[in-house]
């Protein structure tokens, strides 16, 4: 089997595939022949071949509603993203209990709840996959991520109990851990410094390719993992950051 024709025949659903790195995954998806859906608050943004389904992955009757509405339309379930997430920003004293909930209910159970609710479809697919996303933050300590950091790092540890449980039913289950990629929110971050562009220079420069990930990168990597042609790659945690966890260049 092609890879560009890996995904004929196959459905996927992608979380948070409204915008950013969602929407690069799910254009990428969509170009290897998957039917795909994005689960995302503003689902009315999606385009077609794209199809959008409401989800606000913090309540479990939506993402339950979103999974049963992508079966019933498409007839089955093979492929699950869980990609939806939030930002969060400051050291362990920046942030209260409540924004703690807050992000973590998006992040972590989000992600568990949309996986939870597909389990049932994907125990029937013969390609049934699943990728997580989790970041550089998982691995690296940055500055300022306190929440951020431990809530990206409650999903790798997620992934590979997922994996584990999951080889009993031929489901394999991923993540992907992209670096600082080029989306609008890490745009809209770079909006509220007070010199955007030396912060900018600041990300760029701390990954060792020099640059900021490209999103259609990590889509890539999303779609390798996900690919029935990838049958042995699983419980991998696979790093696109520009080498940023494994390298250690010398200072240019």
């Amino acid at each position: 089997m092609s890879i560009q024709k890996s995904y004929e025949g196959l459905v996927a659903a992608v979380t948070g595939g409204a915008s950013g790195l969602g929407k690069a995954i799910a254009e990428e998806l969509a170009s290897r022949g998957a039917r795909v859906y994005c689960l995302d608050l503003n689902e009315g943004s999606v385009s077609k071949p794209l199809r959008g389904v409401h989800c606000d992955v913090g309540t479990d009757d939506s993402v339950r509603s979103a999974i049963d509405a992508v079966v019933a339309d498409a007839g089955r379930l093979d492929v699950v993203v869980a990609n939806a997430g939030i930002g969060a920003q400051g050291d362990i004293e920046a942030n209260d209990d409540a924004e703690w909930m807050r992000v973590l209910n998006v992040n972590v159970i989000g992600s568990a709840r949309t996986v939870r609710a597909a389990m049932p479809y994907l125990r029937q697919s013969p390609s049934g996959a699943i990728v997580f996303t989790t970041s550089i933050a998982a691995w690296a300590g940055l500055p300022q991520r306190a929440l951020y950091s431990a809530s990206k790092g409650a999903i790798q540890a997620m992934t590979l109990a997922v994996a584990t449980d999951c080889l009993q039913d031929g489901i394999r289950v991923n993540a992907v851990a992209p670096g600082t990629a080029d989306t609008p929110w890490v745009g809209r971050l770079l909006d509220s410094s007070s010199d955007p562009k030396a912060e900018r220079a600041a990300l760029e420069s701390r990954q060792p390719t020099g640059r900021l990930v490209r999103p259609s990168e990590v889509a890539e990597a999303v779609a390798y993992l996900a690919s029935p042609t990838s049958g042995s790659t699983n419980g991998v945690v696979l790093a696109v950051d520009g080498g940023m966890y494994s390298l250690r260049p010398r200072t240019r």
